[in-house]
């Protein structure tokens, strides 16, 4: 029998940047991708929203993944199924019907990639003490960011300098998703042989949930589940927003509003910047919820995830291109993501806390989704209506609703916190 904390400084790592990897293709810089292929700003804000879809949908399919098989198979499995639906990607880029091929392959890879997703924290929740869940949550939270800025850093510098190099936009991000495709493929085979069999255990056997309709029954009884939907519904709403217009605001013209910065400009600031400040804010996140406990550190952290977005609505006004002002933009932005969402990861834990966590934790993050969709299904016609500045303040106003619901949600003070005879 393996016992549960075995081995997390090596996997929690490598399976949550595998988690975050594809999720960033098919929301982030699939973006930036139609952007430079010549789709308008509608279409990306509408189409690439709807790709949340699977991230939404995803408790209908949780039970299966809590009981068929092991959560260490299926999220095998899953990104297995990614790297070849992403190498679809780059081959359907260079056809006449790019835009529809291309969808259709983001589109199964956003599918795989919900349920890698149910499985990835199904295991984590299933393999790590409850203690080591809060002390993890900051390095979870920072590998699966920097999967993130490795989409919208490296992956999209690399797309840039291809650009440059050959002239032609199609080509460089054909190139491009091979690469990341080829990426996805490696961190597949690296968490076949760093993730435990923790699931052989017979005591975490014992956790499956008995039927099908047992699950979502037992989840919609929780105490206070209503205000508590309506808090994940809000937490992002802003932040929903601004992550589909914040790359074409950086490329747009100036006489559109925008600040003129080329991908590989754009990739660069995302990729140095962004990576060390959006890692800072993750693990210190994680460690001050583990001391301290969730109830201290919420509010700060909601406050952290909403406020730096001030600044992109300063950009807009002020029609600010000086590289620092940007760079200090992005830094401030993501550092108060990470510090900002270690809270969030928390609280869909407790959440999700019991029997049938698996699938609890899935139809939480699917409101989550559902609160990423919906609003960012409307940004790119919010943005063309109100313009860049406007539509920066409205973000910034977005947050509102989260901080008001603060009060009425209701967890433990000290829930994640780690007990003095806790060794982390």
């Amino acid at each position: 029998m393996i016992q549960k904390d075995k081995g997390a400084w090596a996997w929690v790592p490598i399976l949550y940047f595998t988690q975050g990897l594809p999720y960033v293709l098919v929301v982030t810089v699939s973006v930036i991708m139609y952007k430079q292929l010549g789709v308008s700003n509608e279409d990306i804000g509408l189409y690439t929203s709807l790709l949340y879809l699977p991230w939404v949908l995803k408790p209908l399919w949780s039970p299966f993944v809590d009981l068929k098989s092991t959560k260490r198979k299926w999220f095998l499995c899953m990104q297995l199924l990614i790297a070849f639906a992403l190498l679809g990607v780059a081959l359907s880029i260079p056809t006449n019907m790019f835009f529809v091929a291309t969808l259709a392959c983001f589109w199964m890879a956003a599918f795989a990639s919900a349920t890698n997703d149910i499985a990835s924290d199904g295991y984590y929740m299933l393999g790590l003490t409850e203690k080591k869940q809060s002390f993890f949550v900051g390095m979870r939270s920072t590998f699966y960011r920097l999967a993130m800025v490795t989409g919208e850093g490296l992956i999209v510098v690399l797309a840039g300098f291809l650009e440059n190099k050959y002239g032609d936009n199609t080509k460089a991000w054909s190139i491009t998703m091979t690469a990341a495709a080829f990426l996805m493929l490696i961190m597949t085979v690296s968490n076949f042989f760093v993730t435990p069999k923790y699931e052989s255990s017979q005591a975490i056997a014992t956790e499956k949930p008995k039927g099908f309709l047992e699950v979502f029954a037992s989840f919609f009884e929780k105490p206070g589940i209503g205000i508590a939907l309506a808090f994940i519904l809000t937490f992002r709403l802003g932040e929903s927003q601004l992550v589909k217009m914040a790359a074409p605001f950086l490329l747009d013209a100036p006489d559109q509003g925008g600040l003129g910065y080329s991908t590989e400009q754009l990739g660069t600031i995302f990729g140095t910047a962004g990576v060390i400040f959006l890692s800072l804010g993750g693990i210190l996140g994680g460690i001050l919820i583990s001391r301290d406990g969730l109830k201290k550190w919420m509010l700060p952290m909601v406050l952290s995830l909403n406020l730096p977005n001030i600044l992109y609505a300063f950009l807009a006004i002020t029609h600010t291109t000086n590289i620092y002002a940007v760079t200090g933009t992005v830094i401030f932005e993501k550092f108060g993501y990470g510090f900002g969402f270690a809270a969030f990861l928390m609280y869909l834990i407790y959440i999700a806390d019991g029997k049938s966590k698996t699938s609890h934790y899935a139809i939480a993050t699917g409101f989550m989704a559902l609160g990423m969709m919906l609003p960012g299904m409307i940004s790119g016609f919010m943005q063309k209506w109100l313009g860049y500045d406007g539509f920066f303040i409205w973000v910034v106003i977005a947050a509102l609703p989260a901080l008001l619901l603060l009060k009425a949600i209701k967890y433990p003070a000290d829930f994640g916190k780690k007990t003095t005879t806790n060794n982390a």
